[in-house]
């Protein structure tokens, strides 16, 4: 089943995220190449494809897991929890009906 993992950004966190940044797209890239991934990005912090140094308000992960419990592991286990980006995560089922 699909699952939306909703992270959101503490303050001033722009350098921790920027530090942990590969090892979290690891585990994205990761998802992907088993076909789990339906989508994945930041959301920025103002309306601007590239926020500079305001940074990101927090990001978006959709991507498939055994249940909500494998999910909730997955989003615990994050670089960006473990660096401090996140101040809240959540994880919800989703069901994707277009396209």
């Amino acid at each position: 089943m699909w699952y939306v993992i909703e992270g959101y950004d503490g303050e001033q966190v722009l350098a921790q995220r920027m530090a942990a940044r590969g090892a979290h797209l690891e585990r994205l890239k990761a998802l992907l190449d088993q076909g789990r991934l339906l989508l994945a990005g930041p959301c920025p912090a103002i309306d601007a494809e590239d926020p500079g140094p305001a940074g990101f308000s927090g990001s978006v992960v959709i991507a498939s897991f055994e249940d909500q419990a494998a999910a909730r592991a997955w989003a615990d286990a994050d670089p960006y929890v473990a660096a401090g980006v996140y101040t809240r995560v959540d994880v919800r089922p989703f069901r994707k009906v277009l396209p």
